[in-house]
């Protein structure tokens, strides 16, 4: 099946590029293993502007049915692309279902997985206190107790956004010192509401409707404590989706794609990225489909520009 462009991924930059690609009339696909992205398990995001709160269901629900009501743009969901192949003239789009899509263009807005503990309680407690984002989620714990994992740059970020709203803040690092910024380190070093808890190895996070505590074992001496919690960010870090296609466009050493922050153009002509999957600095929502519907714009004057050519 041709199509000038098909778009790989259904959170808020694959749904935006959608929308903005049927609205300019280019012939789209998207494939989308689900709707809503990361976001879908959140329980309440209050940073999706224009809506004061919403849930990650309802988000991804919304992005759904807004796409759905598009003329003109062929939807393959639930699906996998599995492979992205260069054509002389375009590229090849293999679907896990089986059929594969020929386009002449390609937007990737596959976005990126949150590195995960690995520990019990983690997964039955994910969207229930235990949460991966902490711009999008720390309103939702004023005066409550938190645990941050990860001593980084992520985890430091992670603190000063719970600042204004937790009343106490334990931060667990896994070595005997913190690896982030030091102007960061030290503005939480230097607040009381922060406990910095080095050499610390999460064993466990406690609950069963909601998180209630957090099982730690001190590296050094082999000792297991408890803390009592309300809820844990966890930031060690994420991996961009990006496996797909990392022999055929550059990545930097996180394996983010590489792109022209004008464009959203990759070193692959023809291909496109957005959204987390990228290396734009700030990994947000709002701007993933920003940044999805700057590529539309930029693929849209590409494919008028070729077809003249």
């Amino acid at each position: 099946m041709r199509h000038d462009l098909v778009i790989i991924g259904g959170g808020p930059a694959g749904v935006a590029a959608g929308v903005y690609a049927a609205r300019k009339k280019i012939k789209t696909a998207l494939v989308a293993g689900e709707f809503g992205g990361q976001s879908l398990i959140s329980a309440d995001i209050q940073n999706w502007i224009g809506t004061k709160s919403i849930s990650g269901f309802e988000l991804a629900k919304n992005l759904e049915e807004h796409l759905r009501t598009q003329d003109d743009i062929d939807i393959f969901s639930p699906d996998l692309a599995i492979k992205v192949s260069k054509l002389n003239n375009g590229f090849r789009v293999q679907l896990k279902s089986g059929p594969w899509l020929e386009t002449r263009a390609v937007l990737l807005a596959t976005g990126s997985r949150r590195r995960r503990l690995q520990v019990p309680g983690e997964n039955e407690l994910d969207g229930k206190g235990v949460v991966y984002c902490s711009t999008c989620d720390a309103p939702i714990f004023k005066g409550k107790v938190t645990a941050v994992i990860g001593g980084g740059n992520a985890g430091l970020e992670a603190v000063r956004d719970l600042l204004p709203y937790a009343s106490k803040i334990y931060l667990l690092q896994r070595s005997e010192i913190l690896k982030g910024d030091p102007v960061t380190q030290a503005q939480i070093k230097n607040n009381p509401k922060v406990t910095v808890l080095f050499s610390s190895l999460t064993q466990k996070i406690l609950g069963e409707k909601f998180v209630t505590g957090l099982v730690y074992q001190n590296a050094k001496t082999n000792e297991i404590k408890e803390l009592k919690l309300d809820g844990v960010f966890v930031e060690i870090g994420s991996m961009p989706n990006s496996e797909t296609v990392k022999d055929l466009i550059k990545v930097n050493e996180y394996g983010e794609i590489i792109v022209d922050h004008k464009t959203q153009s990759t070193s692959q002509e023809g291909v496109w990225a957005a959204g987390d999957v990228s290396d734009v600095l700030y990994k947000q929502n709002n701007i993933s489909a920003g940044d999805a519907v700057k590529a539309v714009l930029n693929i849209y004057d590409y494919l008028h520009k070729t077809n003249k050519s």
